[in-house]
């Protein structure tokens, strides 16, 4: 199946990006290669692209797609919580601009084998971004106890649900192991009251994203990583992130807050004493949404939020 993934904010995110010939960047969530590759248009011929991806469909899909750059693209299949280590190994310090695009790509959402999709009745439940790891969706529904269930799903999928959902699991789990997503979807949707079906979308859906997000540390990953990030860039470079539910956004929102204004003072003093400097500032206050255009194009895109930092520590 070829790795098909609408690339989000495309035209926003590059132009943020502010790509400079000669310059050094890295796309920490590659998948197919749509933002990679037209970084590599502007980079004339001059500088490198670093890609990382820990999904290895995604790994083949983008070098292919950016194969005619040659040796300016390096393609890495790591997680880029390793972001650090990867540029390290690559004898590379500093670079210009970092790109992440956190959501799961259509292939992911398309291919019924991943897991990652209630939308089908038969999938396995799957959902590892990085086929090399051991555990699965499966077994985290099968394995965990129900107040851990009840955990991941009130605080990664948000639902006023999760105690029901998290019992019903466990009651089901009893009789015959939860094996597929059919089967995960009939104990959800028991679980939620008639009335709120018919509003509140797709009763699977918080639960699929919670159990995804405990799978791959989802949050865990971004929040560790992101300051280290930030260090990473030279001075004017860029980060640009795109983020696809409230979780994410918060805390890079909350992050890139503190990295503008790290000052622990209390409010009353007059001057700063704790000597915590700035990194930097955020580009725009507000996050940078789809257009109208790119909705009608890829209904996906709804939910997404772009947010831009930029390196300036020297006054």
């Amino acid at each position: 199946m070829e790795f098909n993934h609408y690339s989000v904010l495309l035209g926003e995110t590059i132009e943020y990006l502010n790509v400079r010939p000669g310059g050094i960047y890295v796309d920490g969530t590659l998948g197919g290669g749509g933002h990679a590759y037209e970084v590599c248009k502007r980079l004339n011929g001059q500088g490198c692209f670093i890609g990382i991806d820990q999904d290895a469909d995604a790994i083949q899909a983008a070098s292919e797609r950016l194969a005619e750059y040659g040796d300016l693209v390096t393609i890495v299949r790591s997680n880029y919580s390793n972001m650090r280590q990867v540029l390290h190994d690559l004898g590379i310090d500093k670079v210009d601009g970092i790109v992440l695009d956190l959501g799961v790509s259509s292939f992911q959402l398309d291919t019924p084998e991943r897991g990652f999709t209630y939308r089908s009745a038969d999938a396995p439940l799957d959902m590892r971004m990085d086929d090399r790891q051991t555990l699965t969706a499966k077994d985290i529904v099968n394995e965990y106890s129900e107040m851990d269930l009840f955990r991941i799903i009130r605080d990664y999928g948000e639902d006023k649900f999760a105690k029901n959902i998290a019992k019903h699991i466990v009651n089901a789990r009893k009789k015959e192991p939860i094996l597929t997503t059919g089967q995960l979807n009939e104990i959800i949707d028991a679980a939620i009251p008639m009335k709120m079906k018919v509003t509140g979308g797709h009763p699977s859906k918080r639960t699929y994203q919670a159990l995804r997000i405990e799978l791959n540390h989802e949050l865990d990953v971004l929040k560790d990583t992101l300051d280290d990030m930030i260090e990473l860039l030279n001075e004017d470079g860029r980060i640009c992130i795109i983020t696809f539910h409230s979780l994410e956004d918060r805390i890079v929102k909350t992050i890139f807050k503190k990295n503008e204004n790290p000052c622990t003072c209390p409010s009353h003093f007059p001057v700063c004493v704790c000597g915590k400097k700035s990194k930097g500032h955020v580009a725009t206050r507000k996050p940078i949404l789809p257009s109208e255009e790119e909705l009608e194009v890829n209904s996906r895109s709804k939910s997404a939020k772009l947010r831009i930092f930029e390196k300036q520590t020297e006054k």
